[in-house]
């Protein structure tokens, strides 16, 4: 039994045809749309290696059902960055050192960017480091980590300030 699932990943339409009704969205990404930036980690939802922003809240995409998403519109590492313009959580990692091997950097971009979206990042660092737990770091990069999100969170408040003048 074929389905078919029409998403709108980082800005463009496509539709996927699945043979099986359990593809995640983790493997359409990964393995049938080649958007290789989302990693599988624990594969159970456990380490938010695989986090993206789906209609602009964070899922851990192991744990979603493709077929189940059809309609919406998911944001992924890939679709951040504005040409050679990194997203200003991206600018953010690399000025703090949020990261070392780099494995869990595009879940924990993904889920900050997400928690600043949602509002609940704020200026507190504790704030920072519970919004964030879901998100596992093997190297312990969570001080950078912290610095950066909170970073990104005063850049992207001011620049939502001089637009809005």
């Amino acid at each position: 039994m074929s389905l078919s699932v029409t998403l709108t990943i980082n800005g463009a339409v496509q539709t996927v045809v699945l043979e099986d009704p359990r593809v995640t969205l983790l493997d359409l990404l990964r393995e049938r749309l080649d958007l290789t930036g989302t990693k599988k980690g624990c594969d159970r939802g456990q380490c938010g290696a695989c986090t993206i922003l789906v209609d602009g809240r964070r899922i851990n995409s192991c744990l979603a059902l493709a077929i189940s998403h059809s309609g919406a519109a998911i944001t992924t590492i890939e679709g951040l960055a504005q040409g050679d313009a990194l997203h200003p959580v991206q600018a953010a990692f690399i000025a703090h050192d949020g990261f070392q091997c780099g494995f869990c950097t595009p879940g924990q971009i993904m889920s900050a960017v997400g928690l600043i979206q949602e509002a609940q990042a704020g200026d507190d660092p504790e704030r920072v480091r519970e919004g964030l737990s879901g998100n596992l770091c093997r190297c312990g990069a969570y001080a950078g980590i912290t610095e950066a999100v909170l970073d990104a969170q005063k850049t992207m408040a001011t620049a939502a300030r001089r637009e809005a003048a």
